[in-house]
């Protein structure tokens, strides 16, 4: 069996050596009958404290694990059957890693109920598993739930700021904002809860940039979230298009088609250009800039290899 030792004094020497060689029997790298390196031997190799070793090796006979053969040395003593009540040899080596611990907290003088408060939190938080995206406009988080969908691969859930299952649905979840609702988000999670805000797309002319068309031409708006209407048509008017030649139609509404047939382009977000028929041209502009999708990404693949 290989030792190690740190000797930062957080913890004792003593306290190391009985947890490495219990550890090394419960999983089976000490077996029944094994001859341990003598107290000189260890303390030499080391540069331990004879003593130091040799109250850890009385400390291990008492509680069972080792014995004393008279002009032989110490050896890892028979089990009884008493002792090996777990099956699994890891499950072993769990139990007496908890009890070590206990031991520490009690030596540190870890008031008890800090410890069961601290295990409690531990075990309260589970393994995260998806995002969930919190807006209030609806229109809005069908947008950036479909960007975000078509970008990851992870699951994503959403909800309003007032829906009354939202704890429940932060469990087990990293939740997401847009800068425009993320401090109210925040007021409403639970204290230490990550929040992720998003940074969204800057409009310059990245609009005109995506649609090149003669002077006079019809060009159409069309979105369900009235904001992207707004933000749409000021940056088309600001990059040199005429108001008169902007089509703006609100996909909420029954006849939002009516017109965009004639147009050379539908400027209009990733759900408005799944409605589009095919012979109408989409010209899809993201509500979530490249560096929130990066962000986003990295995250995911965090949370990936944490599960493998």
């Amino acid at each position: 069996m290989h030792f190690w030792f740190v000797h930062s004094g957080e913890v004792s020497i003593r306290e190391q050596i009985v947890t490495q060689i219990t550890l090394g029997i419960l999983c089976e790298d000490l077996i029944a009958g094994e001859r341990l390196p003598s107290t000189r031997q260890l303390a030499r190799r080391f540069h331990l404290h004879a003593n130091t070793v040799s109250a850890a090796y009385r400390q291990l006979e008492l509680e069972g694990w080792l014995e004393s053969r008279r002009g032989s040395g110490v050896f890892v003593r028979n089990q009884p059957a008493t002792r090996m009540h777990f099956a699994n040899p890891s499950l072993q080596a769990l139990h007496h890693i908890f009890t070590r611990f206990l031991n520490s907290a009690g030596k540190l003088h870890i008031p008890p109920y800090e410890v069961r408060d601290l295990l409690r939190h531990w075990l309260d938080t589970p393994t995260t598993t998806c995002f969930l995206l919190i807006e209030s406009r609806e229109a809005l988080r069908e947008i950036v739930l479909n960007e975000i969908q078509h970008a990851l691969a992870i699951p994503v859930a959403t909800c309003a700021l007032d829906d009354p299952a939202l704890d429940d649905k932060l469990i087990g979840a990293i939740p997401l904002a847009l800068p425009s609702e993320a401090e109210a988000i925040r007021s409403l999670l639970p204290a230490g809860t990550e929040l992720l805000t998003l940074q969204i797309s800057s409009p310059a002319s990245a609009l005109a940039e995506k649609l090149p068309a003669p002077p006079d031409a019809l060009i159409g708006v069309a979105s369900a979230w009235p904001q992207f209407l707004e933000t749409a048509r000021t940056m088309l008017i600001a990059a040199g298009i005429a108001a008169d030649a902007l089509l703006i139609r609100d996909a909420a509404q029954d006849a939002w088609l009516d017109g965009l047939s004639q147009t050379v382009g539908v400027v209009c977000d990733v759900c408005t250009a799944a409605r589009l028929p095919r012979e109408i041209r989409s010209v899809t502009f993201p509500v979530l800039s490249e560096t929130a999708i990066k962000d986003l990404k990295l995250r995911a693949g965090e949370m990936a290899s944490s599960h493998s």
